[in-house]
C-alpha cells in the first residue's frame, strides 16, 4: 500500500469522532469547565469546548 492510498489519520491509534456542530443556539456545556461549546444541546454524549479539547489532545498526544 502506498502512502497515497493510506488517509491522513492512519496512523493515529485514537478514535477522534466529533459531534456535528450546531447551526445555532442552544449550544451544549463543555463537560470540563461548563462554558458553551459548538454543538447542538441535543447532542447525547461528551462535549468540549475549543480550548479543552486543544488542552485534552495536548495532554493525550503522542510523544513518540
Amino acid at each position: 500500500m502506498s502512502d497515497d492510498d493510506r488517509g491522513s489519520d492512519d496512523y493515529c491509534l485514537i478514535d477522534a469522532a466529533r459531534p456535528p456542530r450546531a447551526d445555532g443556539p442552544p449550544y451544549a456545556e463543555c463537560v470540563l469547565c461548563r462554558e458553551p461549546t459548538e454543538y447542538a444541546e441535543s447532542y447525547k454524549g461528551i462535549t468540549m469546548c475549543p480550548r479543552c479539547e486543544w488542552q485534552e489532545a495536548q495532554r493525550t498526544a503522542c510523544s513518540g
